[in-house]
C-alpha cells in the first residue's frame, strides 16, 4: 500500500469486500464506503465498447487486485459536468486508455462523494499476475494526465488472492 497523493491509510493484514449494507470494522482497521452508480462521463459508444471488452470480476485467473481510493480537489467539483467530461476524455483520454488494457484488467467504480464517504471514488481492479506490468503501465499513464492534476488524495492498495 502506498499513498501516491495526500494521506495514506493505516496498514492492514487483509482486505474484505463486503457488498450491501454499511459495515463497521470488526477489529482495528478501516472501512471504505462507496456505491455503484450510473457511468457519469461515458458516452453510448464508449459504454458499448467497455461492455463488449470487459471481462467479469471474480474470474479464477485474476489472482491480483488493486483498490485505489481517490479524492479530487474542490476545483474539480466546481467544474461543470461538460468541463469535467472534456478533461476526463477529450484531454486525458481516460476511457480510451482503459480500453487498451481490456480484457486483461477488469474494473468496477464505486462513488463515495454523494454519500459523504472518505473518498470520492473507490476503483477496484482485478487482473492475473501475468498482467501486473500492464496494470502498472495503465495507472502510470492515467497519473500523467491533466485529470490527475485534480487528485488531492490517492492510495494504491495492491492485493493478492489468498
Amino acid at each position: 500500500m502506498s499513498a501516491t497523493a495526500g494521506a495514506g491509510l493505516a496498514s492492514v493484514e487483509a482486505v474484505a469486500i463486503i457488498e450491501g449494507v454499511r459495515h463497521e470494522p470488526r477489529s482495528q482497521g478501516w472501512v471504505l464506503h462507496g456505491v455503484t452508480s450510473n457511468e457519469r462521463y461515458v458516452e453510448r459508444p464508449e459504454r458499448a465498447a467497455l461492455i463488449e471488452r470487459q471481462r467479469p470480476l471474480g474470474r479464477a485467473e485474476a489472482d491480483r487486485a488493486a483498490l485505489i481510493p481517490i479524492t479530487k480537489s474542490p476545483d474539480w467539483w466546481e467544474l461543470t459536468q461538460d468541463d469535467r467530461r472534456g478533461i476526463f476524455e477529450a484531454t486525458s483520454h481516460h476511457i480510451a486508455v482503459g480500453l487498451e488494457y481490456l480484457p486483461a484488467v477488469a474494473r468496477r467504480l464505486h462513488h463515495g462523494r454523494d454519500i459523504g464517504a472518505e473518498f470520492d471514488f473507490l476503483t477496484w481492479f482485478e487482473f492475473a499476475n501475468a498482467d501486473a506490468d500492464a496494470f502498472d503501465e495503465l495507472v502510470g499513464r492515467l497519473r500523467e494526465t491533466e485529470e490527475w492534476s485534480y487528485v488531492e488524495r490517492e492510495v494504491d492498495i495492491r492485493l493478492e488472492r489468498s
